[in-house]
């Protein structure tokens, strides 16, 4: 599928970097929170690769300019250079930072209602308008759904549209082949679950 339409950056693991980015921006807004398209960094693996390989979504959170004489190091002076990971070399306000967009996102998660399942992207007609179709979420205080779209080459979702308690929707006069889009579940308080990619649904 992904070789025939694309999504190769828009696994369940994508859509929740996505989704931590968007509460970030909105409990956090100086503070900038940036996805990087890798499972990790360089010769280095975190503890979010077990549950990656059991299929669970999983992140890492990481500072961008690292100072490697204070990180994989014996405390130690050497050459009159001290290295080691030591009190003295953390910026615990942005540690603070970092610790606050991860509470954000962990009760933005805990309060927001399932993501929608069974997410189809109908391609049986050429067309340009997007049919769209998903199953019905359970939650009792479901007001709805939202569908959203980015173009191809945005890393973020840039566009919403709500859409009732229904399940299914055709936004007109907006092509498939132009844009990406999923679909997120909305509940009575206005929380947001992180969004599903469709799968094409063809004949």
């Amino acid at each position: 599928t992904r070789r025939s339409v694309g999504g190769e950056n828009d696994s369940a693991p994508r859509q929740l970097a996505r989704f931590i980015v968007e509460t970030g921006a909105a409990y956090l807004p100086g503070f900038r929170v940036q996805m990087i398209y890798r499972r990790d960094r360089y010769l280095r693996g975190g503890d979010h690769i077990p549950f990656l390989e059991q299929g669970y979504p999983a992140v890492r959170f990481s500072e961008p300019n690292e100072d490697y004489n204070h990180q994989h190091q014996n405390v130690r002076v050497e050459g009159g250079v001290r290295y080691g990971d030591l009190p003295e070399f953390v910026d615990f306000e942005y540690v603070a930072q970092v610790a606050r967009v991860n509470c954000a996102a962990l009760a933005a998660l805990a309060l927001a209602p399932a993501r929608p399942t069974d997410v189809r992207i109908l391609t049986r007609r050429l067309t340009n308008d997007t049919d769209l179709q998903w199953a019905a979420n359970t939650e009792p205080d479901l007001a709805g759904y939202e569908i959203v779209w980015r173009d191809t080459t945005s890393p973020v979702w840039t566009n919403s549209l709500r859409v009732g308690r229904v399940t299914s929707h055709t936004v007109k006069g907006m092509s498939k082949d132009n844009y990406f889009f999923g679909v997120r579940a909305v509940d009575a308080e206005g929380n947001r679950s992180p969004v599903t990619y469709p799968r094409p649904l063809g004949r």
